[in-house]
């Protein structure tokens, strides 16, 4: 795997704050990727650290995100009016990883900077949105309500109702979402069987995939000090066949 590197990630001019992890690649793609977690973790999940160093080290400027409600308090879930401001937390990582990357914050492009020695492979200018869970959920919402704010999403165990509660379905922003999106979800998920997860892509006008997992439950095999080690090469590999 090719060298990667992290350092701290602090953006104090935004409101509300951009903190977490920015993972720099040795050979930058001239692409970027805003990460964050799920409700009740923080960036810091083991699954998220291995996604970031395996996107960094194909290429990727990794930027790997607490949301809002996290920052705000180290435990617990967010509240019932966290999800706006979680969003616009979103809103700003985005925005910051395009100045990392040397793009004005409106563009949908990035310039050069990172990217300036990168070779042609299909990914340059190129911002992205991954989250797991809530941090799925919530940019999935972002780029309902602000279409063209990223070109592609990845959703990782995307939180279709809460478990044993198929009635309380977390789909009514599905039809508004242009953004071609990669779902990744095990056959073992209490908050949606893939059955549910195919019904609900049916909603959704953008083009999209479904990376289906065997066996795995929401946390996709990380959870404690467990680690499903390929994962992530299969979740890049999906996403590079997907999108690039």
């Amino acid at each position: 795997m090719p060298e990667t590197s992290s350092r701290a990630f602090v953006d104090a001019a935004l409101d509300p704050n951009v903190r977490g992890s920015l993972h720099v690649p040795a050979t930058p793609n001239g692409s970027g990727l805003v990460l964050t977690h799920g409700a009740g973790s923080n960036a810091q999940a083991p699954l998220l650290i291995a996604l970031a160093e395996t996107f960094c080290a194909a290429g990727f400027a990794v930027l790997r995100c607490d949301l809002p409600y996290r920052q705000s308090r180290s435990y617990g879930p967010p509240g019932p009016g966290d999800a706006a401001r979680d969003r616009a937390g979103l809103k700003n990582a985005i925005a910051a990883i395009k100045k990392i990357l040397g793009a004005p914050p409106n563009a949908r492009v990035v310039g050069p900077a990172l990217g300036e020695h990168s070779e042609p492979n299909g990914w340059e200018n190129k911002i992205l949105l991954a989250g797991h869970s809530y941090g799925g959920r919530q940019s999935s919402v972002l780029c309902a309500e602000e279409p063209g704010s990223v070109a592609g999403l990845l959703l990782l165990s995307y939180p279709l109702h809460p478990p044993r509660k198929p009635e309380q379905q977390r789909t009514q922003h599905l039809p508004n979402l242009r953004t071609p999106a990669l779902f990744v979800h095990g056959t073992r998920d209490p908050f949606g069987s893939i059955a549910e997860i195919e019904h609900a892509l049916k909603m959704i006008p953008a083009r999209t995939k479904l990376l289906q997992l065997e066996g795995a439950g929401h946390d996709l095999g990380f959870k404690g000090k467990a680690r499903q080690e390929s994962l992530p090469e299969e979740i890049l590999s999906a996403f590079e066949s997907f999108f690039a």
